[in-house]
């Protein structure tokens, strides 16, 4: 090969490499789902949009956002119908189908079942979760979410609850009925979730909290866990009311490397939000 047949193959071979380049980077752009928002507050939607958008500018692994106020008519999401594992979270809604069915057949929940749900929510007990959902079994626990329009939640087979699909959709349609009269739950069952989530132990406080003024309200429930695919699962989801403000918000994040990674991933987009909320 002659230097100049050399330099004319040096050049189609950088230039289609350029091309291919040039090619793929709109096409990447394109995949990558952008955070949306709307608001009946003035200014406000923009500026949630650019503050959870910037907070995830540096961040690594798929994270999908919900956002909803009350008072401000806000919505915030981002990959609302991406699933991932549940992990712990899905035990808000273990609680909720457990107090459904209670209602259904005019019941209280017995001594055994408080002391379940108790160790369930407060410490993120599996076993006390493992007995509670054997004892539901997947009827009950489908009817539940049929009643409370979850279409996107797909209960973990084979008693494996901490591998049901779960979505930012569902899991906003939950915490909405958690925190509003509905014909799902009784307000006797909305507040005992909501009390329990309140009394979530120190070390599991972490998550959508994270950033909340002192006179805001809060109730929470994070879930972790560890899979060879995707890497960490790490959630939180959590109301919140004060400020004149009632909201909640939902992160769910995977392809973590640690579990600190995700947290700080999560509590980067919960301070824009509180932050952003309390300013309106």
């Amino acid at each position: 090969m002659t230097r100049g047949t050399a330099r004319h193959a040096k050049w189609i071979a950088t230039g289609a490499l350029a091309a291919c380049v040039a090619a793929a980077t709109p096409a990447a752009a394109a995949t990558a789902p952008a955070v949306s928002c709307t608001s009946a507050k003035a200014g406000l939607a923009d500026k949630l949009k650019r503050d959870i958008t910037s907070a995830l500018s540096h961040r690594s692994g798929t994270i999908a956002v919900g956002l909803y106020d009350r008072t401000t008519k806000t919505t915030c999401t981002l990959r609302s119908s991406t699933a991932y594992d549940s992990a712990s979270v899905v035990k808000v809604t273990v609680l909720a189908t457990l107090l459904w069915d209670a209602k259904k057949h005019n019941r209280y929940l017995t001594d055994r079942e408080v002391t379940l749900t108790k160790a369930m929510i407060t410490k993120s007990d599996n076993d006390a979760t493992s007995k509670l959902w054997r004892q539901l079994g997947l009827t009950k626990i489908k009817g539940f979410l049929t009643a409370a329009g979850m279409t996107q939640t797909k209960p973990g087979a084979n008693g494996y609850w901490g591998l049901t699909q779960i979505t930012v959709t569902d899991e906003q349609k939950l915490l909405k009925l958690v925190t509003a009269k509905n014909t799902v739950l009784s307000d006797n069952a909305r507040a005992y979730i909501l009390k329990l989530m309140g009394q979530v132990i120190s070390s599991q406080r972490w998550g959508t909290p994270y950033g909340a003024g002192s006179g805001i309200s809060w109730h929470v429930k994070n879930g972790w866990l560890q899979r060879s695919t995707h890497g960490w699962r790490v959630h939180s989801v959590g109301t919140f009311k004060g400020g004149g403000h009632d909201y909640m918000i939902t992160v769910l994040t995977h392809g973590n490397s640690t579990m600190n990674y995700g947290i700080t991933t999560i509590q980067g987009v919960a301070k824009v939000i509180h932050r952003d909320l309390a300013a309106s």
